[in-house]
Parts: C-alpha cells; structure tokens; sequence
C-alpha cells in the first residue's frame, strides 16, 4: 500500500545548477515525511537535468518530469497535473524552506481545515549570505493568525490584495480547493504566479496564516527572471487584466473591487517605477494612454484609493505626456 501523500512540492527548474541541491535538500529534509517532491525541469541547459536524476536515484520520494522550455507557468501546470498531495507547496529552484516548514504549516492547515496556509518569509542576500525581512509580504494588521477567516467577509474583503505577495511559495493550497476551482498559473514570463495566488485568494473560504519566518527568497541573483523584467514590461498589466476578468467572470468583483483597484494601482506604479529605459517609458505611455481605465484606475476619486502618495502620482502620469514611444 502506497503512504498517503500531505504535500506534494512542486518545483520548476530552469538553468539551476548553483543553487539546486540546497534547495532540494531543505525539502528532502523536512521533519514531515510523507511528502512527494515533483522536479519540473524546463528545459534546462546547464546540469539541472544530471542533479535531480541523481537525487532520484537516492529518494524515491522524487519524481522528475522533463519538458521543452515553456517557462515557469507552464512547468507548474504540468506538475499539478501529476500531483497526490492533500496540499501543495510550490518552490523556485533557487530558494529553500525552514526544516519544519512543511509540517508545521500542513498541521494547522489541517485543524483549521484552510484552503490556503500562509506564512512569513524573509529574504536572503546572495551577496553578503545574510538574512533580511521582508514585512511587506506579510501585512499581520489585515488578518488574524493561526485562525482561519473568511476573506469574503466585510472585515476582510478590501485588504485581501495587500495582506500577503502574489508569490505562491509561502503558501500551501489544498489541492481539492484548486482542482475545484481551476486555478492555473498564467504561461508568463514574468509575474506568472499572481493570478493563480490572487485569484485563489479571493475564491477561498479559509485562509489561516501562521506568523513564522518559513521561506526564504535568494535575491540579488543576475540571471533572475525578477532582474530582468525589461524583457517581458508588459506582463504585470496582462496578469492585471486576467485577474480582473476572472474576478468578473466568477461574480466576485463587486466585492473585491475596492481591493483590486487599490493593488492594480499599487502594482502597475512599482512596475513603473522599477523599470528602466524603453521598458520604462513602453509602461509609462501604456498606463497613462489606456491602462489606468482599463484597470478602472481612472473611474474614481482620491477617497476610494488607500495611498494618497500613489494617488498623486496616477495624476501626474494622466497629465503629462512624454511623446509617442514606439511598441
């Protein structure tokens, strides 16, 4: 008889040989055991492929799906598609967890019977090997902790944006609740998993998070799909579109809208002010010309928005043209 699976990890793997066996390891050495641990390389270049054969080699408990490059999203869809766990985890080949991260995280996900389990995370300088904290992730003043709440509740509603980061591996998702409701990462370059994190987020009827550093993001790393986000400008507002049909799609935005508003604005701003160069300007004409309406930005005044600073700048962007730039 096969041992029951708590978590499946899901794990997309591109060009990660630096930084794999440690990531790797933290989950092979998690204190919960019953776990599997789904490796998708997409095809990779370097010896990504080699390590994670090895590592099969010593534990059965790892399961490697090999495809074409397609990039995260889609490497994260196909590890779903094989996934046995009662929750799932998800993790970038250049981070790593806490030992007791899974179990803790899956034990009171379960009590709390939560269809998503948050919990802090920090980040990790690979210049200097130190640790830094990363509170913006984790806004505690918005939700309560260790008890699961309702995010459609009044309480609740307007904050569910800005609570946690649209990054999923600070999170457990039961797998029920996202085969139920279809949540799939978008086939993005970058920003690929907000759609899936936010959507499930607003869909959810339980969420519980735990106030635990448990995960840790490696930053500062060149070849970074983050560091290099002049490349694909455009997928913030694409994700921000998809996320706001389907919310319409699902009957949900009336209820989300304020909270979507306030983070389209909020997000579409630190995209912009972030970039460089043509990427920089591409986002400045494509948000002042038609994306603050189409992101319904533009349809209402300054008490709706929580950030008066923000607010300021949508104004000033509206007002002053900076010439044509070519697409």
């Amino acid at each position: 008889m096969k041992e029951y699976v708590k978590v499946s990890v899901i794990i997309a793997i591109y060009n990660a040989e630096k930084y794999l066996s440690e990531c790797l390891d933290s989950v092979l050495n998690q204190t919960l055991r019953e776990i599997e641990v789904i490796c998708v390389n997409d095809g990779s270049t370097d010896s990504s492929l080699e390590i994670l054969k090895k590592y099969e080699a010593q534990d059965n408990r790892v399961k490697i799906l090999d495809q074409k490059n397609q990039g995260a999203g889609a490497a994260r869809n196909n590890g779903l598609q094989v996934a046995k766990g009662e929750y799932l985890s998800f993790l970038d080949s250049d981070d790593f967890f806490e030992p007791d991260m899974l179990e803790v995280a899956y034990r009171i996900a379960s009590v709390e019977r939560a269809d998503i389990c948050v919990f802090a995370a920090n980040l990790f300088v690979q210049s200097t090997s130190r640790f830094e904290p990363c509170q913006w992730s984790f806004r505690k003043q918005y939700f309560p902790l260790e008890k699961a709440f309702d995010p459609h509740e009044e309480q609740y509603r307007d904050n569910i944006f800005r609570m946690y980061n649209g990054w999923a591996w600070d999170k457990l998702f039961k797998r029920e609740f996202v085969e139920q409701t279809g949540l799939k990462y978008q086939n993005l370059r970058t920003t690929n998993d907000m759609f899936f994190v936010f959507i499930g987020l607003a869909k959810a009827s339980r969420i519980v998070a735990l106030d635990r550093v448990f995960a840790h993001q490696r930053i500062e790393i060149s070849t970074s799909l983050s560091s290099t986000r002049e490349k694909s400008w455009d997928c913030f507002y694409v994700a921000l579109l998809a996320m706001q049909q389907e919310l319409k799609d699902v009957g949900l935005y009336e209820i989300y809208k304020k909270a979507y508003v306030n983070w389209a604005l909020e997000f579409s701003l630190w995209q912009l002010n972030t970039m460089k160069g043509l990427a920089h300007e591409r986002t400045y004409e494509l948000l002042r010309t038609s994306g603050f309406a189409k992101l319904d930005i533009a349809k209402y005044p300054r008490s709706y928005f929580f950030s008066e600073e923000q607010y300021k700048q949508f104004l000033i962007i509206l007002s002053n043209p900076r010439g044509t730039v070519d697409e």
